[in-house]
């Protein structure tokens, strides 16, 4: 479902499970996956976090979800702020290679990296919870308010946008973009290169810059 793999001190966390859509036992893997990262921080240590084929994510798993009682949905409900708030604030660099689509969590989940490259040639990023009539979170607006562009969450949020690479990146969603075949690599050496700042100064103003997000998911 969501393989970790390791070379040097970079972390590439692959999901690949079809669409990767998220669910109870997604989320169980993940938060998992975030255990170890944190529990083995050196210096030089950074993460990349992709997908497999034409899906990044495709967003939440609503036909397992729908299945769920109220408390079901209230576990589901914290477990997804508390992976969105690690992934923010794990003490390195992160970057998201998003290899096709990412659509609603998907799209969150890219958001929680610090850098997103987008594949050039296929897959949107998008908000599309006003499609799916699936409502958004008080914290989940503000996520987006401290993430992107104002023009952009108005228009992402009501319309529910879908923006390929080239349109991701003039909205504010995507940092640069590239082949099929380089983007793991691009995405990796950005990694990389954040990695080689002082690692405390690094995770100090890391944390500090993504401290009002944090605070509205908690």
């Amino acid at each position: 479902m969501i393989d970790l793999s390791k070379a040097g001190t970079t972390y590439t966390i692959t999901m690949d499970n079809g669409e990767n859509m998220i669910c109870l036992d997604w989320q169980q893997r993940m938060l998992k996956i975030l255990d170890q990262l944190e529990g083995n921080p050196v210096a030089g240590t950074a993460m990349v976090l992709t997908g497999v084929g034409k899906f990044f994510s495709n967003g939440l798993n609503l036909d397992e979800l729908n299945k769920l009682d109220g408390a079901g949905w209230t576990l589901f409900a914290t477990q997804m702020n508390e992976i969105h708030r690690r992934m923010l604030m794990l003490p390195f660099p992160t970057v998201a290679a998003v290899n096709g689509h990412a659509f609603a969590g998907g799209a969150f989940l890219a958001l929680s990296c610090d850098y997103r490259i987008m594949r050039e040639d296929r897959g949107w990023i998008c908000i599309s919870e006003v499609d799916a009539a699936v409502p958004l979170p008080q914290g989940m607006m503000e996520f987006l308010r401290l993430r992107l562009p104002a023009a952009t969450v108005r228009d992402a949020v009501l319309t529910g946008k879908r923006y390929d690479a080239e349109d991701a990146i003039a909205a504010g969603f995507s940092d640069g973009k590239a082949p099929a075949e380089l983007l793991l690599g691009m995405a990796t050496e950005l990694a990389r290169d954040l990695a080689c700042k002082e690692p405390s100064i690094f995770k100090a103003i890391k944390q500090a810059y993504y401290a009002p997000i944090v605070e509205g998911l908690k």
